[in-house]
């Protein structure tokens, strides 16, 4: 049989869906999907530091004006050490330096065995920031937020 004399063949089925024009499937889009974002270490010491910080000012009136501040390291070390926080109190500063926060405290953890984990840095980091306001303050720091550590 001739191609001419054969009957017409019938309509290949309607393309579902899920395909496109042409029968072919969908493409990608242009954009990747969402990455999670950047989670660096000095944008998590920002964090704590800043919650720590947001806190101190909403539980003492003194702290209110008072600015948080974050340096890598401190210029000139100190007779003691290295320090964590330097305080002007006619500027009305704390400065938190982080990597002596970061790599010079120990992170124990409830049974004194030593953890490593987000939570037991951010705990050394707010331990830090209260330490220093306390400094500010001449007091101690277990006074700045007797009802927020009570469980220790």
């Amino acid at each position: 049989m001739k191609w001419w004399n054969r009957p017409p063949r019938p309509a290949p089925p309607r393309a579902t869906a899920r395909h496109g024009r042409h029968g072919r499937a969908g493409r990608s889009s242009i954009v990747r999907p969402p990455l999670p974002p950047v989670d660096t270490r000095y944008e998590r010491f920002d964090v704590a530091v800043g919650s720590a910080a947001e806190y101190l000012r909403s539980a003492w009136p003194e702290l209110r004006d008072v600015s948080f501040e974050i340096a890598g390291l401190p210029v000139e070390p100190s007779e003691d050490g290295i320090p964590r926080w330097r305080i002007d109190r006619t500027a009305r500063r704390i400065i938190l330096f982080r990597i002596p926060v970061e790599r010079l405290s120990r992170v124990h953890g409830a049974i004194g065995l030593a953890r490593a984990d987000d939570y037991h840095r951010r705990i050394v980091v707010e331990g830090a920031v209260f330490r220093a306001a306390a400094d500010y303050l001449d007091r101690d720091p277990w006074d700045l937020a007797p009802d927020r550590y009570r469980w220790y």
